[in-house]
């Protein structure tokens, strides 16, 4: 009688120490306010912190400047801290938060890994929980708003200060060569793509929001960037929603998926520090789904 008591105490020690969180993972910063690197609670770059995002919610700040390879430590903090051992993690990301986020996964989501305690100190890093370690981490699924895995033609063109590391990483040929974009250690990628470009879509192949065209958020593959548009529009091929290829034949990479395709030209790329543009789009299917 008092193992089993033991081992039902055991049991609900276990269960009630799971826990599901969401992380929001920024993009390139901008002239606003930005997040403070390793204060999971500072949400300045995405707006109210009081807006809903998601269950447990938790901005994983980087500076939005330096390279991917240099700041793909803050992203391993964060998924150490609160996505191993009994705790599962939904991610959310933003812009060149995608290219970050999936040269993190495709370069050490293999790896073996401490199980964290989901208490980070300043510095955004979390003490070993005692429970051993576990390769990669448990996440459940990826989303990603205006995603620039693939780069943007505004590095290509230089239309962003050209010495910033962040920007060469950004030039298209440059992102879709720094790791295997195939490689997300099964986890899906779920891309939402904003259509309302005015500024820059002379520069930007097909449809776009300003910033990166649909080849990028829409997580197609291939060694450059292509013109794709919504359907209807006669100049271009069509981006196909889910995992189907697109029209003329172009493929997504593999564990991507179109879950969002702004057909109506209704969202740009900017967030306007209140969760706007086609963030407001994403942390509308977060919502609903990251419980």
């Amino acid at each position: 009688m008092k193992t089993i008591l033991a081992l039902c105490l055991l049991l609900a020690s276990t269960l009630a120490s799971a826990a599901n969180y969401t992380l929001w993972i920024n993009g390139r910063a901008g002239s606003g306010a930005n997040g403070t690197p390793g204060n999971y609670n500072d949400f300045s770059y995405w707006g109210p912190s009081s807006t809903p995002a998601g269950v447990n919610k938790k901005a994983v700040n980087w500076d939005g400047r330096s390279s991917i390879a240099s700041q793909s430590g803050r992203v391993r903090d964060a998924l150490d801290c609160f996505c191993t051992g009994n705790n599962w993690c939904y991610v959310v990301t933003y812009s060149a938060g995608d290219l970050l986020t999936g040269y993190t996964l495709a370069n050490y989501g293999g790896t073996i890994r401490q199980q964290k305690n989901a208490s980070p100190n300043a510095a955004g890093v979390c003490g070993n929980s005692g429970a051993g370690t576990q390769a990669g981490w448990n996440i459940k699924w990826v989303r990603a708003a205006a995603g620039a895995a693939g780069g943007s033609e505004l590095s290509d063109i230089g239309a962003w200060t050209t010495s910033e590391p962040l920007v060469q990483d950004l030039k298209t040929s440059t992102a879709r060569a720094m790791y295997n974009h195939n490689v997300t250690r099964s986890v899906w990628f779920y891309m939402y793509a904003g259509a309302r470009g005015t500024a820059y879509s002379f520069v930007l192949p097909g449809q776009d929001d300003e910033v990166v065209a649909y080849h990028s958020a829409g997580g197609v593959a291939g060694n450059s960037g292509r013109s794709l548009c919504n359907p209807g529009d006669w100049f271009c091929d069509d981006l196909r929603l889910g995992t189907e290829n697109n029209q003329g034949g172009s493929s997504k990479w593999s564990w991507h998926s179109v879950a969002f395709r702004d057909d109506g030209e209704d969202y740009n790329h900017y967030g306007g520090g209140n969760w706007g543009g086609i963030i407001g789009v994403l942390r509308g299917a977060v919502v609903n789904t990251a419980q």
